[in-house]
């Protein structure tokens, strides 16, 4: 990605929930940007024409990344960031007392290292980095219901937005063109 294509992207302060949302920017074709995101929170709104504008709104400095490689760390430092964020939103709620001390250890430990139980059937949900897991990674993913894991997924822009949007960390719209 350029910093020509980077600068094509806009970044809005969001409005109050009481309030309608702020007039969408066009693009410099004059047309609606293909996609919206609203993140931080729900404080900002982006809109941009493809994934790594978007990701660029998320991680500082991404679009001055000059390899491939640079930009897959990027998205991993980024997940592993949320995946604390959001594990620990998780275990403040009152389902943590409903754990056993393993559980426990798991939900509250660091993540310096990727959380690896075999099974996982807490009543919080396990969140994990999928580049450290089968297939891209070494660790073996933990079976248990789908919805007791959330899968933070870096591999690339497009899949890191959606997993977020699935977690609930951004929403990404698109244009109903596209």
């Amino acid at each position: 990605m350029s910093d020509r294509t980077a600068k094509r992207a806009v970044i809005v302060r969001n409005t109050s929930a009481a309030e309608p949302p702020p007039a969408a920017p066009v693009n410099g074709d004059g047309r609606p940007y293909r996609y919206e995101m609203i993140y931080a929170g729900g404080t900002y709104r982006g809109y941009a024409d493809d994934a790594a504008e978007l990701a660029g709104m998320l991680i500082p400095g991404y679009a001055a990344l000059a390899t491939d490689g640079e930009r897959a760390a990027a998205r991993v430092r980024l997940a592993m960031d949320l995946q604390v964020r959001l594990q620990a939103e998780l275990a403040a709620g009152p389902e943590l007392d409903a754990c056993d001390e393993a559980e426990r250890a798991v939900l509250l430990g660091g993540r310096h290292e990727p959380p690896a139980p075999s099974r996982w059937e807490a009543p919080v949900p396990l969140v994990l980095v999928s580049a450290f897991y089968e297939p891209a990674g070494a660790l073996p993913r933990p079976s248990g219901p789908a919805e007791l894991q959330i899968w933070l997924d870096p591999a690339d822009d497009w899949a890191l937005l959606t997993s977020l949007h699935t977690a609930g960390v951004i929403v990404v719209g698109a244009r109903g063109d596209t």
